[in-house]
C-alpha cells in the first residue's frame, strides 16, 4: 500500500471519530427538553421544605414555642 493510502485511511477514522465525538456531545435543541432544563434549575434556586416555615417553630415537630 502506498503511503498515501494510509494518509487516506487516517484522514477517514479522524473524520469518523470527530462526527461521532460531536453526535455524542451536542447540546439537544428540542422545546421540550428547553423546558424541563428550566424546571430544574427552578427547582434548584427553590427554598427547601424545612425552610419555608415560620419561624419560631419547632422545625421538627411543628410545636409553637413554649
Amino acid at each position: 500500500m502506498s503511503g498515501l493510502a494510509y494518509l487516506f485511511i487516517a484522514l477517514a477514522l479522524s473524520v469518523l471519530g470527530s462526527l461521532v465525538l460531536y453526535l455524542l456531545h451536542r447540546k439537544p435543541s428540542s422545546l421540550e427538553h428547553g423546558i424541563d432544563e428550566f424546571a430544574r434549575e427552578m427547582r434548584a434556586l427553590a427554598p427547601d421544605a424545612e425552610d419555608r416555615l415560620p419561624r419560631g417553630r419547632d422545625r421538627r415537630r411543628g410545636a409553637g414555642p413554649g
